[in-house]
């Protein structure tokens, strides 16, 4: 399963709808604290997920699934690039950290480096 955490609900779509296209399963959320609620936090391969969430943000997001033992790899979206933000999701493992618009070709290319452990 990858999961999207993203408030924008254009871009939940968007990135379901690429997804399903390339034949992956994917649910979509529009907070990490209803992300965590789904049920989804233990099948998750990967999770696709915005910087700036109201509540929970991206980053604490990421701290919060480690601290619980859960490694999915992580692709960070974001409207409002920070380059501390981009340098601490790296550093906690992040695949990649791309800026929305983001393009289809860069979510895939990170897509396949998350889900084959590169």
């Amino acid at each position: 399963m990858i999961c999207i955490v993203d408030d924008d609900a254009f871009v939940r779509d968007a990135t379901v709808d690429l997804l399903s296209s390339l034949g992956h399963a994917a649910a979509a959320f529009e907070s990490a604290e209803k992300f965590l609620d789904s049920g989804h936090f233990t099948d998750t391969l990967c999770l696709i997920l915005d910087q700036q969430l109201p509540g929970l943000n991206g980053l604490e997001l990421q701290h919060q699934m480690f601290v619980d033992g859960h490694r999915a790899a992580n692709i960070f979206i974001t409207a409002f690039p920070d380059q501390k933000a981009r340098e601490c999701a790296l550093r906690a493992g992040a695949v990649a950290y791309l800026t929305k618009p983001y393009e289809q070709d860069h979510l895939i290319a990170a897509l396949h480096a998350a889900l084959s452990g590169k």
